[in-house]
C-alpha cells in the first residue's frame, strides 16, 4: 500500500495586496512553494486580515498559482472576503483555487 503524504505550507497575506506590497508577498510565496515536494503539496493563502485587493494583487495570486500549477501543486485561500471571491468568480479564475472558511 502507497501513502502519500501532503504537504502544506501556510503564507500570510498582508491587509492590503497590491502595488506596494506584491511583490514581497510574490517572492513569499515562491519560496514557500519551492520548499514544497513537485506533485504532492499545498500552499494555503491566509486572507483573514486582507481588506483590500488590487489588480496588482490580483496578479500576484495568479502568478503564485501559476508556479504551483507549473510543479503540480495546489494553492488554497483562507478566509477570502466576499468581494474577492466576487472578483475572482468575475474574472473566471476562482476555478484555479480552493477555498478554505
Amino acid at each position: 500500500m502507497v501513502t502519500t503524504q501532503l504537504t502544506e505550507r501556510e503564507l500570510q497575506a498582508p491587509p492590503s495586496l497590491g502595488l506596494e506590497t506584491r511583490a514581497t508577498f510574490r517572492q513569499a510565496g515562491l519560496d514557500l512553494l519551492d520548499t514544497l515536494p513537485e506533485g504532492s503539496g499545498r500552499l494555503v493563502i491566509n486572507l483573514a486580515r486582507t481588506r483590500h485587493v488590487d489588480s496588482a494583487g490580483l496578479g500576484a495570486l495568479m502568478l503564485v498559482q501559476r508556479r504551483a500549477a507549473e510543479r503540480r501543486l495546489r494553492v488554497a485561500l483562507r478566509a477570502t472576503s466576499e468581494e474577492l471571491r466576487f472578483l475572482l468568480v468575475l474574472t473566471k479564475l476562482d476555478d484555479l483555487f480552493e477555498f478554505e472558511g
